[in-house]
């Protein structure tokens, strides 16, 4: 009989943060991606458009690629899908709307070839030698899925991103029986969201935004302006109804939001009655107490709607005192500043702002503690890998899996790139694969990496000082110079002693250099930048980078 192989689950993205979700499941030469997301840069990632998974482990394996699957259609988990098919073209399975927000994705970046397979709940799809199941969740999107992997081996049950919400918006209960009978047959590995593993008790239940959205809705004297996350098909279908109810007309803005609003309506998932949309031309049409606008920028992002109004410069919409503001989301951790400011910049306007979590106006999609325990007595994994989620989120979710029977050395906590090995019966660690972050900037994809970030920062935190000098060929002699350029680093003409000095330091530097017969430009110029740098450094306590630059006459 031939000798079973090992079960691989590598994780490329997820672990140790918040976003970009992306995990490899292998066995022998299949190769199977769930989800492929993107996160947001940092406040310090200067320039960066986008970030997403170090995929150098697919493309190499790229032969034993079989599919990706997607767990629901937030960035997060199908942003960096395009930068994947763009260099493994493989099958994606997914469902109704998810296949929607990415065919919208792939022909934003042109990508034209690919193969996109529409599953339903309830589906099994044969990939290679696993047999993949798509299971109904609940989650701040509409056609969220769990998904199971039947392996040679056992079965693995990966969550995905959810909750348990009794009362979701939809109508549409997750399918717990179906994780019970998974339960029951016996699950080898349990991959569960840890986004709110350090929150106790259970998360509210989506519905309770549209009671908060009313009482807002009835007291606001004039528009409304409400922001959220563009993707949260629910939470605009309750606005949506809200406005309804108060007789509220709608415009949406915002790029994201417009598309998404148009793919959930096309395919059936966001019902919005004849006549109640309105383009933003329209808005001066109806008295101020008759119009909502639905707006991207909850998370305080520069170039979106909301932050546009707040600094006033959005074309559309100018905020006039009267205006309520509905901030409905939290900011994502790193956010807090931007969110800060922009309700301020918007009260400053005149604007009355809702937000905070405890005005009720936004819950979240991830499952709290006593949903997460839930789950592990649903599953009862022989090993369980917590994920979605930054360290210490992971530990305590795994604190939970202990509490609910699963044995400690059979909770395996890891970090992006980590092999988790698995037999029928074993279950432990191994290696590593590459997995770091790769940063998008602009059409660049990958060419920008830690060293130029770091050179960002530099420049962004000390300034560039650029010293030009000509020299007769062939010896280190100066004919012109050197000149001493400066950008924020100091103000040239308030500093006038300060750059006369630099600039005598520097000509000393070539003297010596011509005495000693140096004319190597490199030997030149490390010279020049030691003796700048010392220099400054001394007189300003500040680190400029130094870049000298040679002329040859």
């Amino acid at each position: 009989m031939a000798k079973k192989e090992k079960l691989m689950v590598i994780p490329l993205g997820g672990l140790g943060e918040i976003g970009k979700n992306m995990t490899v499941i292998q066995y022998g030469n299949d190769i199977i991606v769930i989800d492929a997301g993107l996160a947001f840069p940092d406040d310090d990632m200067f320039g960066i458009d986008l970030v997403i998974p170090d995929m150098s482990y697919l493309i190499e394996n790229r032969d034993k690629v079989r599919a990706v699957v997607i767990t629901h259609g937030h960035e997060d988990h199908i942003g960096g899908l395009a930068y994947l098919l763009n260099e493994v073209n493989v099958p994606v399975y997914a469902t109704k709307l998810v296949c929607g927000l990415i065919e919208g994705k792939l022909k934003e970046n042109h990508i034209t070839n690919y193969k996109l397979n529409e599953v339903h709940h309830g589906d099994e799809v044969q990939i290679g030698c696993m047999k993949v199941g798509f299971i109904h969740t609940n989650h701040s999107i509409p056609d969220a899925s769990a998904l199971y992997f039947k392996t040679p081996v056992g079965t693995i049950v990966h969550t995905g991103d959810f909750k348990m919400d009794l009362t979701p918006v939809d109508g549409l209960l997750m399918d717990i029986h179906k994780f019970a009978e998974l339960g029951r047959r016996g699950v080898l590995l349990l991959m569960s969201d840890s986004t709110n593993a350090e929150r106790p008790g259970y998360t509210e239940s989506e519905m309770t935004v549209g009671h908060a959205f009313r009482k807002a809705f009835r007291a606001a004297p004039g528009r409304i302006i409400l922001a959220t996350f563009a993707s949260n098909v629910s939470r605009i279908q309750q606005a949506i109804n809200t406005a309804v109810q108060f007789k509220r007309k709608v415009t949406v803005l915002g790029r994201s939001m417009v598309n998404n609003v148009q793919i959930a309506m096309e395919l059936g998932y966001l019902d919005v009655p004849e006549g109640v949309l309105i383009e933003p031309d329209e808005l001066n049409r109806y008295p101020a107490d008759q119009v909502l606008i639905l707006t991207t920028g909850s998370q305080g992002e520069p170039m979106a709607g909301l932050s546009r109004m707040a600094a006033n410069n959005h074309r559309s919409v100018s905020i006039m005192p009267g205006d309520t503001v509905i901030i409905s989301a939290t900011p994502i951790p790193g956010n807090e500043t931007g969110v800060g400011r922009t309700i301020d910049n918007l009260m400053r306007l005149g604007a009355d702002v809702i937000a905070g979590r405890d005005k009720k106006i936004h819950v979240s999609g991830h499952a709290s503690q006593e949903e997460l325990k839930l789950m592990l007595d649903l599953i009862r994994p022989k090993y369980f890998i917590p994920v979605h989620g930054e360290y210490r989120m992971l530990k305590q979710h795994g604190e939970l899996a202990v509490m609910m029977g699963v044995e400690k050395d059979h909770v395996l906590i890891g970090d992006n790139g980590q092999i988790f090995e698995f037999s029928n019966r074993t279950g432990h660690k191994t290696g590593h694969v590459n997995a770091g972050r790769v940063f998008v900037d602009g059409l660049g994809v990958g060419d920008v990496g830690n060293i130029v970030i770091r050179d960002r920062q530099q420049l962004a935190m000390e300034g560039v000082v650029i010293v030009v000098m000509t020299l007769a060929k062939g010896t280190s002699h100066p004919l012109a110079g050197p000149d001493i350029v400066s950008r924020g680093f100091v103000y040239v003409r308030d500093s006038e002693a300060l750059i006369n000095e630099a600039h005598d330091r520097v000509a000393a530097v070539l003297e010596r250099c011509e005495a000693g017969n140096i004319r190597e430009w490199a030997v030149i110029k490390s010279q020049v930048r030691d003796t700048l740098s010392r220099y400054l450094y001394e007189k300003t306590r500040r680190r400029p980078m130094i870049l000298p630059i040679i002329m040859e006459v």
